[in-house]
Protein backbone atom coordinates (compact mmCIF):
# COMPACT_ATOMS: atom_id res chain seq x y z
CA UNK A 1 0.00 0.00 0.00
CA UNK A 2 2.30 2.40 0.76
CA UNK A 3 3.89 2.12 -2.71
CA UNK A 4 1.04 3.63 -4.42
CA UNK A 5 0.87 6.49 -0.96
CA UNK A 6 4.31 7.43 -1.42
CA UNK A 7 3.50 8.68 -5.33
CA UNK A 8 0.87 11.39 -3.58
CA UNK A 9 1.49 14.52 -2.42
CA UNK A 10 0.72 15.72 1.54
CA UNK A 11 -3.35 15.97 1.20
CA UNK A 12 -3.50 19.55 0.76
CA UNK A 13 -6.21 20.07 3.21
CA UNK A 14 -4.26 18.65 6.37
CA UNK A 15 -2.08 21.98 6.40
CA UNK A 16 -5.48 23.96 7.26
CA UNK A 17 -6.15 22.53 10.35
CA UNK A 18 -4.15 24.77 12.96
CA UNK A 19 -5.94 28.14 10.98
CA UNK A 20 -8.99 26.16 11.12
CA UNK A 21 -8.84 26.01 14.96
CA UNK A 22 -8.00 29.92 15.13
CA UNK A 23 -11.07 30.51 13.10
CA UNK A 24 -13.27 28.27 15.53
CA UNK A 25 -12.13 29.90 18.21
CA UNK A 26 -13.86 33.25 17.13
CA UNK A 27 -16.56 34.58 19.80
CA UNK A 28 -19.10 34.31 16.98
CA UNK A 29 -17.75 31.05 15.50
CA UNK A 30 -15.87 30.10 11.79
CA UNK A 31 -17.02 31.20 8.75
CA UNK A 32 -15.80 28.29 7.16
CA UNK A 33 -15.38 29.49 2.96
CA UNK A 34 -12.17 27.20 2.55
CA UNK A 35 -14.37 23.99 0.84
CA UNK A 36 -16.55 24.59 -2.56
CA UNK A 37 -19.33 22.05 -0.68
CA UNK A 38 -23.32 23.04 -0.91
CA UNK A 39 -24.90 24.08 2.77
CA UNK A 40 -27.96 24.83 0.97
CA UNK A 41 -30.68 22.35 1.05
CA UNK A 42 -31.35 19.63 -1.82
CA UNK A 43 -34.12 20.82 -3.83
CA UNK A 44 -37.43 18.84 -2.18
CA UNK A 45 -38.51 17.02 -5.97
CA UNK A 46 -34.67 15.75 -5.93
CA UNK A 47 -35.63 13.91 -2.29
CA UNK A 48 -38.76 12.94 -3.30
CA UNK A 49 -37.77 11.18 -6.14
CA UNK A 50 -34.63 9.83 -3.98
CA UNK A 51 -37.21 8.10 -1.54
CA UNK A 52 -39.12 7.15 -4.42
CA UNK A 53 -36.32 5.05 -5.85
CA UNK A 54 -35.52 3.85 -2.33
CA UNK A 55 -36.95 0.27 -2.74
CA UNK A 56 -33.96 -0.47 -5.03
CA UNK A 57 -32.67 -4.16 -4.04
CA UNK A 58 -31.24 -5.28 -7.01
CA UNK A 59 -27.60 -4.12 -8.80
CA UNK A 60 -27.88 -0.72 -10.69
CA UNK A 61 -26.29 -0.44 -14.44
CA UNK A 62 -23.26 1.51 -14.68
CA UNK A 63 -24.39 2.97 -17.90
CA UNK A 64 -27.77 4.00 -16.15
CA UNK A 65 -31.17 3.44 -16.68
CA UNK A 66 -32.55 4.18 -19.71
CA UNK A 67 -34.00 7.13 -18.02
CA UNK A 68 -30.89 8.51 -16.65
CA UNK A 69 -29.30 8.25 -19.97
CA UNK A 70 -32.58 10.38 -21.57
CA UNK A 71 -32.40 13.13 -19.42
CA UNK A 72 -28.45 13.25 -19.87
CA UNK A 73 -28.65 13.35 -23.32
CA UNK A 74 -31.54 15.79 -23.16
CA UNK A 75 -29.59 18.04 -20.88
CA UNK A 76 -26.90 18.36 -22.99
CA UNK A 77 -28.84 19.72 -26.17
CA UNK A 78 -30.89 21.95 -24.16
CA UNK A 79 -28.04 23.15 -21.96
CA UNK A 80 -25.04 22.77 -23.73
CA UNK A 81 -26.19 23.33 -27.32
CA UNK A 82 -24.95 20.17 -28.20
CA UNK A 83 -26.10 18.59 -31.19
CA UNK A 84 -27.60 14.75 -31.99
CA UNK A 85 -26.25 13.53 -28.53
CA UNK A 86 -27.41 9.83 -28.45
CA UNK A 87 -27.12 7.21 -25.56
CA UNK A 88 -23.88 6.34 -26.98
CA UNK A 89 -22.17 9.50 -26.27
CA UNK A 90 -22.91 9.81 -22.11
CA UNK A 91 -21.81 7.93 -19.18
CA UNK A 92 -23.20 8.47 -15.74
CA UNK A 93 -19.59 8.70 -13.38
CA UNK A 94 -20.16 7.99 -8.92
CA UNK A 95 -18.96 11.98 -8.82
CA UNK A 96 -16.47 13.99 -11.03
CA UNK A 97 -13.57 13.80 -8.28
CA UNK A 98 -13.55 9.43 -8.83
CA UNK A 99 -13.20 10.01 -12.82
CA UNK A 100 -10.60 12.82 -12.52
CA UNK A 101 -8.28 10.80 -10.15
CA UNK A 102 -8.34 7.60 -11.98
CA UNK A 103 -8.91 8.35 -15.29
CA UNK A 104 -5.76 8.34 -17.09
CA UNK A 105 -5.01 4.94 -15.25
CA UNK A 106 -8.48 3.58 -16.94
CA UNK A 107 -6.92 5.42 -20.45
CA UNK A 108 -4.17 2.47 -19.92
CA UNK A 109 -1.80 5.65 -18.78
CA UNK A 110 1.77 5.04 -17.69
CA UNK A 111 5.18 5.54 -17.25
CA UNK A 112 6.13 8.15 -20.49
CA UNK A 113 2.91 8.78 -20.87
CA UNK A 114 2.25 12.26 -19.91
CA UNK A 115 -0.94 14.36 -18.69
CA UNK A 116 -1.48 18.04 -19.04
CA UNK A 117 -3.31 20.68 -16.73
CA UNK A 118 -3.63 24.10 -16.27
CA UNK A 119 -0.64 26.11 -14.50
CA UNK A 120 -3.57 26.74 -11.48
CA UNK A 121 -6.09 23.73 -11.18
CA UNK A 122 -7.42 21.48 -8.88
CA UNK A 123 -5.01 18.90 -7.31
CA UNK A 124 -6.54 15.75 -8.30
CA UNK A 125 -5.74 15.91 -12.13
CA UNK A 126 -2.14 15.84 -10.91
CA UNK A 127 -3.27 12.97 -8.46
CA UNK A 128 -4.53 11.31 -11.22
CA UNK A 129 -1.46 11.07 -13.52
CA UNK A 130 0.82 10.12 -10.09
CA UNK A 131 -1.94 6.87 -9.59
CA UNK A 132 -1.28 5.98 -12.89
CA UNK A 133 2.66 6.20 -12.97
CA UNK A 134 2.23 8.93 -15.70
CA UNK A 135 4.19 12.15 -16.10
CA UNK A 136 2.60 15.25 -15.76
CA UNK A 137 3.11 18.68 -16.93
CA UNK A 138 1.56 22.44 -16.72
CA UNK A 139 0.63 24.87 -18.68
CA UNK A 140 -1.02 28.77 -19.61
CA UNK A 141 -1.63 27.99 -23.59
CA UNK A 142 -1.92 24.37 -23.95
CA UNK A 143 -0.93 25.48 -27.66
CA UNK A 144 2.57 25.62 -26.79
CA UNK A 145 3.02 22.03 -25.05
CA UNK A 146 5.18 19.98 -26.64
CA UNK A 147 2.80 16.88 -28.35
CA UNK A 148 5.06 14.13 -27.86
CA UNK A 149 3.91 11.21 -25.75
CA UNK A 150 0.96 14.29 -24.46
CA UNK A 151 -1.97 11.43 -24.24
CA UNK A 152 -4.44 13.57 -22.03
CA UNK A 153 -5.12 17.32 -21.87
CA UNK A 154 -7.20 18.46 -18.98
CA UNK A 155 -9.00 22.13 -19.86
CA UNK A 156 -11.23 23.55 -16.99
CA UNK A 157 -13.55 26.62 -17.77
CA UNK A 158 -14.68 27.98 -15.46
CA UNK A 159 -11.42 27.13 -13.53
CA UNK A 160 -11.33 25.67 -9.82
CA UNK A 161 -9.36 27.85 -8.34
CA UNK A 162 -9.25 31.46 -10.49
CA UNK A 163 -12.98 31.37 -11.87
CA UNK A 164 -11.59 32.08 -15.64
CA UNK A 165 -13.91 31.12 -18.24
CA UNK A 166 -12.15 29.94 -21.60
CA UNK A 167 -14.23 31.97 -24.66
CA UNK A 168 -15.39 29.87 -27.88
CA UNK A 169 -12.01 31.14 -29.47
CA UNK A 170 -9.57 29.35 -27.05
CA UNK A 171 -10.95 26.53 -26.70
CA UNK A 172 -11.65 26.09 -30.51
CA UNK A 173 -8.32 26.85 -31.14
CA UNK A 174 -7.71 24.42 -28.32
CA UNK A 175 -9.61 21.54 -30.36
CA UNK A 176 -8.02 22.22 -33.35
CA UNK A 177 -4.49 21.22 -32.18
CA UNK A 178 -5.40 18.51 -30.16
CA UNK A 179 -6.79 16.52 -33.06
CA UNK A 180 -3.90 18.02 -35.12
CA UNK A 181 -1.91 15.93 -32.46
CA UNK A 182 -3.80 13.08 -31.26
CA UNK A 183 -4.44 14.33 -27.90
CA UNK A 184 -7.65 13.85 -25.58
CA UNK A 185 -8.88 16.20 -24.23
CA UNK A 186 -11.32 16.16 -21.12
CA UNK A 187 -12.83 19.13 -20.26
CA UNK A 188 -14.09 19.97 -16.77
CA UNK A 189 -17.33 21.83 -16.60
CA UNK A 190 -18.33 21.12 -13.55
CA UNK A 191 -19.30 25.13 -12.89
CA UNK A 192 -21.04 25.50 -16.19
CA UNK A 193 -24.02 26.80 -14.31
CA UNK A 194 -22.41 29.30 -12.86
CA UNK A 195 -21.72 32.19 -15.03
CA UNK A 196 -21.31 35.83 -13.72
CA UNK A 197 -19.87 37.95 -15.93
CA UNK A 198 -19.05 35.64 -18.43
CA UNK A 199 -21.22 32.95 -20.37
CA UNK A 200 -19.62 29.98 -20.14
CA UNK A 201 -19.81 27.61 -23.16
CA UNK A 202 -18.78 23.99 -23.49
CA UNK A 203 -16.65 22.28 -25.72
CA UNK A 204 -19.39 20.21 -26.98
CA UNK A 205 -21.11 23.23 -28.88
CA UNK A 206 -20.98 23.12 -32.21
CA UNK A 207 -18.74 26.50 -32.54
CA UNK A 208 -16.23 25.11 -30.84
CA UNK A 209 -16.18 21.24 -31.86
CA UNK A 210 -17.22 22.08 -35.63
CA UNK A 211 -20.08 19.14 -34.78
CA UNK A 212 -17.86 16.55 -34.31
CA UNK A 213 -16.74 15.17 -30.64
CA UNK A 214 -14.21 13.33 -31.93
CA UNK A 215 -11.60 12.91 -29.15
CA UNK A 216 -13.57 15.69 -26.94
CA UNK A 217 -15.31 14.28 -23.62
CA UNK A 218 -17.10 17.03 -21.33
CA UNK A 219 -17.12 16.37 -17.08
CA UNK A 220 -19.96 17.21 -14.84
CA UNK A 221 -21.39 17.54 -12.23
CA UNK A 222 -24.92 17.74 -10.23
CA UNK A 223 -22.93 18.91 -7.04
CA UNK A 224 -22.96 22.11 -7.75
CA UNK A 225 -25.56 23.39 -9.55
CA UNK A 226 -28.11 20.91 -7.23
CA UNK A 227 -26.54 20.92 -4.12
CA UNK A 228 -25.72 17.25 -4.67
CA UNK A 229 -22.15 16.46 -3.33
CA UNK A 230 -23.29 13.96 -0.89
CA UNK A 231 -25.34 12.08 -3.59
CA UNK A 232 -21.91 11.45 -5.65
CA UNK A 233 -23.83 12.44 -9.09
CA UNK A 234 -21.65 12.89 -11.87
CA UNK A 235 -21.22 12.44 -15.53
CA UNK A 236 -19.13 12.48 -19.33
CA UNK A 237 -20.51 13.31 -22.70
CA UNK A 238 -18.57 13.13 -26.04
CA UNK A 239 -16.32 10.80 -28.41
CA UNK A 240 -18.42 7.76 -27.67
CA UNK A 241 -15.01 5.85 -29.02
CA UNK A 242 -13.73 6.98 -25.62
CA UNK A 243 -16.93 6.30 -23.79
CA UNK A 244 -17.47 2.57 -24.59
CA UNK A 245 -14.14 1.35 -23.58
CA UNK A 246 -14.38 3.34 -20.57
CA UNK A 247 -18.07 2.09 -20.03
CA UNK A 248 -16.78 -1.97 -20.45
CA UNK A 249 -14.01 -1.03 -18.13
CA UNK A 250 -16.13 0.93 -15.65
CA UNK A 251 -18.61 -2.36 -15.56
CA UNK A 252 -15.72 -4.59 -14.78
CA UNK A 253 -14.64 -2.43 -11.67
CA UNK A 254 -18.52 -1.95 -10.26
CA UNK A 255 -18.21 1.94 -10.93
CA UNK A 256 -21.41 1.94 -10.80
CA UNK A 257 -24.28 5.03 -9.68
CA UNK A 258 -26.64 3.94 -7.21
CA UNK A 259 -30.36 3.46 -8.28
CA UNK A 260 -31.99 5.94 -6.25
CA UNK A 261 -29.19 8.29 -7.10
CA UNK A 262 -29.27 7.89 -10.40
CA UNK A 263 -33.63 8.82 -10.21
CA UNK A 264 -32.47 11.65 -8.08
CA UNK A 265 -29.69 13.00 -11.05
CA UNK A 266 -33.13 12.30 -13.66
CA UNK A 267 -35.10 14.94 -11.17
CA UNK A 268 -32.44 17.40 -11.15
CA UNK A 269 -31.02 17.49 -14.82
CA UNK A 270 -35.29 17.97 -15.98
CA UNK A 271 -35.87 20.88 -13.95
CA UNK A 272 -34.00 24.00 -14.37
CA UNK A 273 -36.19 26.07 -11.69
CA UNK A 274 -34.21 24.87 -8.92
CA UNK A 275 -31.15 25.54 -10.55
CA UNK A 276 -32.08 29.45 -10.97
CA UNK A 277 -32.98 29.67 -7.56
CA UNK A 278 -29.49 28.57 -5.80
CA UNK A 279 -27.84 30.62 -8.70
CA UNK A 280 -29.44 33.57 -7.13
CA UNK A 281 -28.54 32.54 -3.76
CA UNK A 282 -25.07 32.12 -4.66
CA UNK A 283 -24.75 35.49 -6.55
CA UNK A 284 -25.93 37.68 -3.71
CA UNK A 285 -23.42 35.77 -1.00
CA UNK A 286 -20.46 36.68 -4.33
CA UNK A 287 -21.69 40.55 -4.53
CA UNK A 288 -22.15 40.92 -0.68
CA UNK A 289 -18.25 38.70 -0.10
CA UNK A 290 -16.54 40.76 -3.02
CA UNK A 291 -17.60 44.19 -1.87
CA UNK A 292 -16.30 43.60 1.24
CA UNK A 293 -12.91 41.91 0.28
CA UNK A 294 -12.32 44.74 -1.53
CA UNK A 295 -13.34 47.05 0.96
CA UNK A 296 -10.69 45.33 3.27
CA UNK A 297 -8.03 45.91 0.52
CA UNK A 298 -7.73 42.65 -1.79
CA UNK A 299 -7.97 42.62 -4.96
CA UNK A 300 -9.72 39.97 -7.21
CA UNK A 301 -8.50 38.58 -10.30
CA UNK A 302 -10.73 36.79 -12.87
CA UNK A 303 -13.56 34.75 -10.80
CA UNK A 304 -16.12 35.75 -13.85
CA UNK A 305 -17.63 32.36 -12.87
CA UNK A 306 -17.98 29.44 -10.47
CA UNK A 307 -18.32 29.34 -6.55
CA UNK A 308 -15.29 31.41 -5.48
CA UNK A 309 -13.56 34.60 -5.19
CA UNK A 310 -9.47 34.52 -6.32
CA UNK A 311 -8.46 37.10 -4.04
CA UNK A 312 -4.74 38.39 -3.47
CA UNK A 313 -3.59 41.50 -0.86
CA UNK A 314 0.06 40.65 -2.91
CA UNK A 315 1.68 38.68 0.15
CA UNK A 316 2.51 35.25 0.69
CA UNK A 317 -1.05 33.15 0.60
CA UNK A 318 -0.22 31.82 4.02
CA UNK A 319 0.05 35.03 5.87
CA UNK A 320 -3.64 35.67 4.13
CA UNK A 321 -4.98 32.53 5.31
CA UNK A 322 -3.55 33.77 9.03
CA UNK A 323 -5.04 37.33 8.83
CA UNK A 324 -8.64 35.87 7.89
CA UNK A 325 -8.36 33.43 10.51
CA UNK A 326 -7.71 35.62 13.15
CA UNK A 327 -11.14 37.13 11.81
CA UNK A 328 -12.74 34.20 12.29
CA UNK A 329 -13.32 33.41 8.59
CA UNK A 330 -10.76 30.19 7.05
CA UNK A 331 -10.10 30.19 3.17
CA UNK A 332 -8.04 27.96 0.84
CA UNK A 333 -4.03 29.28 0.08
CA UNK A 334 -3.40 29.65 -3.16
CA UNK A 335 -0.80 27.53 -3.74
CA UNK A 336 -3.14 24.28 -2.95
CA UNK A 337 -3.56 24.86 -6.86
CA UNK A 338 -0.05 25.70 -7.71
CA UNK A 339 2.98 27.66 -7.33
CA UNK A 340 1.18 30.06 -9.23
CA UNK A 341 -1.19 30.38 -6.97
CA UNK A 342 1.19 31.77 -3.79
CA UNK A 343 -0.18 34.86 -3.48
CA UNK A 344 -3.69 34.18 -3.48
CA UNK A 345 -6.52 32.62 -1.69
CA UNK A 346 -9.29 30.69 -2.82
CA UNK A 347 -12.69 32.62 -1.29
CA UNK A 348 -15.74 30.13 -1.51
CA UNK A 349 -19.21 31.52 -1.74
CA UNK A 350 -20.68 27.99 0.14
CA UNK A 351 -22.00 29.26 3.21
CA UNK A 352 -25.14 30.01 5.02
CA UNK A 353 -26.79 33.63 4.26
CA UNK A 354 -25.90 34.63 8.02
CA UNK A 355 -22.11 33.28 7.84
CA UNK A 356 -21.60 35.11 4.82
CA UNK A 357 -23.31 38.40 6.88
CA UNK A 358 -21.11 37.55 9.75
CA UNK A 359 -17.77 37.53 7.28
CA UNK A 360 -18.72 40.74 5.58
CA UNK A 361 -19.30 42.28 9.49
CA UNK A 362 -15.99 41.12 10.56
CA UNK A 363 -14.22 42.35 7.42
Amino acid sequence: MSAVSDRLPTFPWDKLEPYKKTAAAHPDGIVDLSVGTPVDPVPELIQKALVDAADSPGYPTVWGTPELRDALTAWVERRLGARDITHRHVLPVVGSKELVAWLPTQLGLGPGDKVAHPRLAYPTYEVGARLARAGYEVYDDPTELDPANLKLLWLNSPSNPTGRVLSKEELSRTVAWAREHGVLIFSDECYIELGWEADPVSVLHPDVCGGSYEGIVSVHSLSKRSNLAGYRAAFLAGDPEVLGPLLQIRKHGGMMTSAPTQAAAVAALGDDTHVREQRERYLARRTALREALVRHGFRIEHSEASLYLWATREESCWDTVAHLADLGILVAPGDFYGTAGETFVRVALTATDERVAAAVARL
